[in-house]
């Protein structure tokens, strides 16, 4: 599906009421031969960075629930090259991870906000042909 590619987004349709996806926004950041991954950008986390035992000495910052995949771990997108290093670039201006110490530090001096950065909780993950299959059966609209 020639739709699909990174930078852009979906959305859920009623097709996937009572699910995780219900309602939810996605940004894929990454469609290949291999599958797609996206994170969920509307779905607040319902604890702050600073409420995580390994970053309770940030100040407070709001997380996103990026998707059910991974929930181990923190993942950054963000759109300030200027003061995180190692991010990898998507397409509409942003990157993907970087340098978390410098995600910290620029939380901590405030020199960045939720506007240019935003931390997740998990994404979201579909196989080769799964997310095609799902856009084309009305599970999702592209935009």
């Amino acid at each position: 599906m020639k739709d699909l590619k990174a930078g852009i987004y979906i959305k859920s349709t009623a097709a996937l009421n009572d699910s995780f996806f219900e309602q939810t926004t996605i940004l894929i950041f990454e469609h290949n031969e291999a599958g797609s991954t996206g994170f969920v950008i509307n779905r607040p986390f319902e604890k702050s960075l600073h409420d995580l035992i390994e970053f309770n000495h940030v100040k407070p910052f709001p997380l996103m629930d990026g998707g059910p995949v991974d929930r181990d771990h923190l993942f950054v997108l963000h759109k300030r090259t200027d003061l995180i290093d190692g991010g990898k670039p998507i397409p509409n201006g942003l990157y993907i991870g970087g340098n978390m110490e410098q995600v910290i530090e620029a939380i901590n001096t405030k020199d960045i906000n939720k506007n240019e950065i935003q931390l997740f909780i998990g994404y979201c993950g579909w196989d080769a042909g799964e997310l095609e299959a799902e856009v084309e059966e009305g599970s999702w609209t592209i935009f």
